[in-house]
């Protein structure tokens, strides 16, 4: 009945002076305030769940939050929205005009106070981020320590080459020793650091910049994520952190009783993943066209068997909710699995890669060692 109530509304907004509001929704660009991030949202959403739930109305509710608030910005945001509410403004128009608020939670809301459930929506919003936080803190142990040891381990190997080997080239001119060709290599590279070490730190710090210029631009972001897929198993493990989000955004939005495409086109907007983009942006189009949802998946490589065999199952039997929920729980401890496999294989490996090295210019020092020696003797 609530599902047949969504859909009314939304035929009879299409119809008066708000009909494109969706489409106007879905060209505009999601922005999160820095003092607004997607933790300070998990405590918020949760923290409303609960007051909500405990017969607390909104408005005191938002009060009640207010008050715990120790930073002025996130005071004045409370402020404001607890002002406007207070003026008569529902909760959903408050977030659509508040630029530290995304489409996904303006329609979300929008739907929970339309069908008298925005109690659990809000708590659906709260899990929503705070499986995002465990996400990104997931990737982010899992690629902290690695990218720590690989940091130590190129300053290292820097160091060998730019004092330590400039030491046994001076002995090795001292004494006319024949260098083996290995070690002219090392001592080329020696020599390379020496005199142009200052480039490659400027020509890594423009990268940087350029990195940090461009970030924004669609082309930029498009080749950047395709690059990062085609690592192995990073790119894998990637993806599967933003199929979670996917599946947890569905889910959210399903139980709102918000129609698929919809759910679709809000959730396109709010991943940040070209790769996912895209095949979402295909799925869209092909739904439009009249093919199912799990046909038009499977056209996708980056839907894997489980995830469009689970999808058919629930549009067979009605059950997007439950079905997009379990995949977004099974997505969830595969990216906990794989950043603690990420973790534990990328230390030895860059040990591995980084001991070679190391070991290649001991060698290469030492080999010419044992011909000094033998010409001394």
């Amino acid at each position: 009945m609530s599902g047949f109530k969504l859909e009314q509304t939304v035929k009879n907004e299409q119809a008066n002076s708000e009909k494109d509001w969706l489409n106007n929704l879905l060209q505009k660009e999601i922005t999160f305030g820095k003092s607004f991030g997607n933790k300070k949202k998990e405590n918020f959403y949760s923290e409303l769940a609960v007051l909500l739930k405990a017969g607390i109305q909104l408005k005191d509710a938002i009060a009640l939050i207010q008050g715990n608030q120790k930073k002025e910005k996130q005071i004045a945001i409370f402020s404001e929205i607890g002002s406007e509410l207070i003026a008569g403004q529902s909760f959903f128009e408050v977030l659509r005009d508040k630029p530290e608020f995304s489409e996904y939670e303006y329609y979300s809301i929008k739907i929970g106070e339309e069908t008298g459930t925005l109690p659990r929506i809000v708590e659906e919003l709260g899990k929503f981020y705070e499986r995002k936080n465990e996400q990104r803190r997931s990737l982010l142990n899992a690629l902290t320590y690695p990218i720590i040891i690989l940091c130590t381990a190129i300053l290292v190997v820097v160091f060998m080459l730019r004092m330590v080997v400039p030491m046994f080239e001076d002995i090795f001119k001292q004494n006319g020793v024949e260098l083996p060709g290995i070690t002219k290599m090392i001592i080329s590279a020696s020599n390379f650091i020496k005199d142009y070490g200052w480039l490659v730190l400027l020509f890594i710090g423009l990268l940087v910049v350029l990195r940090k210029v461009f970030s924004t631009k669609q082309w930029f972001k498009s080749a950047n994520d395709q690059f990062i897929q085609r690592i192995p198993y990073i790119g894998s493990f990637v993806t599967s952190v933003y199929l979670a989000q996917f599946t947890q955004a569905v889910a959210l939005l399903t139980a709102s009783k918000v129609p698929m495409l919809n759910s679709i086109q809000l959730v396109k907007k709010m991943i940040n993943f070209h790769p996912l983009n895209e095949a979402l942006k295909n799925v869209e189009n092909d739904v439009m066209a009249g093919q199912s949802l799990n046909a038009s998946m499977a056209n996708n490589k980056i839907f894997d068997n489980k995830m469009i065999s689970l999808v058919k199952v629930a549009e067979e039997t009605n059950q997007t909710e439950y079905i997009f929920e379990r995949l977004s729980q099974q997505y969830a401890i595969e990216v906990q699995q794989k950043s603690k496999l990420l973790s534990t294989l990328m230390e030895p490996i860059i040990i591995i890669v980084i001991g070679i090295f190391v070991g290649v210019i001991l060698v290469s020092m030492y080999l010419p060692m044992f011909k000094l020696s033998s010409v001394v003797g």
